[in-house]
């Protein structure tokens, strides 16, 4: 509700004159206003320049996927067989996952043509670390998709039979345990992973990693770097598996703020550290 306000006229003419050289001034000065015009016009075509460059970045990610999965689907089944065992037996044997001793892995999918990890995984379970700090034994997380808002969850397994098909058919955990109990889930631990196992479609080695369009991955990976960061934790390693068909050249892989790079990639060939992190547990 408007507040009347009373000026008093007859007691103060020396205010009522002030009052009028207020009412009577002139509007800004056109250059003043013009540049305020001008800046905002800066503004709205900074934004609008923004909004485009993201949109032609979408644009280009998606015709690099199209490509790249052409390639996978064309890819040799000896080549890639050859080179699923190759990639696993490089991380089998590396030191920095023979120590480590709580990871997330992904489960791969061969519809989706993804590196296989069922080695890994299978090494992993038949030596599993109930308590998270066996000597030999290892802790691993696998993901779970909770919906299709980018709500991903990385839960322990111990068992392969832990795992279920979901409504795409893809290898997922049970969201209990066969005594009914909620399965631990790695935001909600006590310890951290030492490393991460990622899927994706194209690589290059400055970092840079392509997913499949729908952001599961670098939310996590966001949101758990950020919880490592909280608690000071040291950062996990991320480590991307990776066909010799899907590196790309520096600066191929558009990318957003969003994107989360990766500290290195397994090839067929071995290892490539990326960041100094890698460059320093991965010796």
């Amino acid at each position: 509700m408007a507040i009347p306000c009373k000026i008093a006229f007859a007691a103060a003419p020396k205010a009522l004159s002030l009052y009028r050289s207020l009412i009577l001034r002139p509007p800004p000065s056109s250059v003043a206003f013009r540049s305020i015009t001008i800046m905002n016009n800066r503004q709205s075509h900074t934004t609008a320049a923004a909004v485009t460059d993201i949109d032609a970045i979408f644009k280009q990610k998606r015709a690099l996927r199209s490509r790249v999965k052409k390639e996978l689907k064309n890819m040799d089944p000896t080549l890639r067989s050859y080179e699923d065992n190759a990639i696993q037996n490089v991380i089998l044997e590396a030191p920095w996952f023979k120590t480590c001793k709580r990871l997330c892995a992904y489960i791969s999918c061969s519809a989706l043509r993804e590196v296989d990890t069922s080695n890994i995984l299978s090494e992993v379970l038949q030596n599993p670390a109930t308590d998270g700090h066996s000597l030999m034994g290892k802790k691993l997380y696998v993901p779970r998709v909770e919906d299709r808002n980018r709500n991903m969850r990385m839960v322990n397994i111990s068992s392969i039979h832990d795992m279920i098909a979901n409504s795409m058919n893809i290898l997922e955990p049970a969201p209990v345990d066969a005594d009914g109990n909620e399965r631990e889930d790695v935001m909600q631990a006590n310890d951290p992973v030492d490393l991460l196992l990622l899927p994706g479609l194209a690589f290059d080695k400055s970092g840079r990693r392509l997913g499949r369009g729908g952001g599961y991955y670098d939310t996590f990976l966001m949101n758990y770097q950020e919880l490592a960061k909280e608690r000071k934790w040291k950062q996990p390693l991320l480590v991307a598996l990776s066909y010799s068909a899907q590196i790309m050249d520096d600066g191929v892989i558009p990318v957003t703020p969003t994107d989360v790079p990766v500290d290195a990639l397994v090839t067929p060939s071995g290892l490539i550290p990326i960041s100094p992190a890698a460059m320093e547990r991965c010796h």
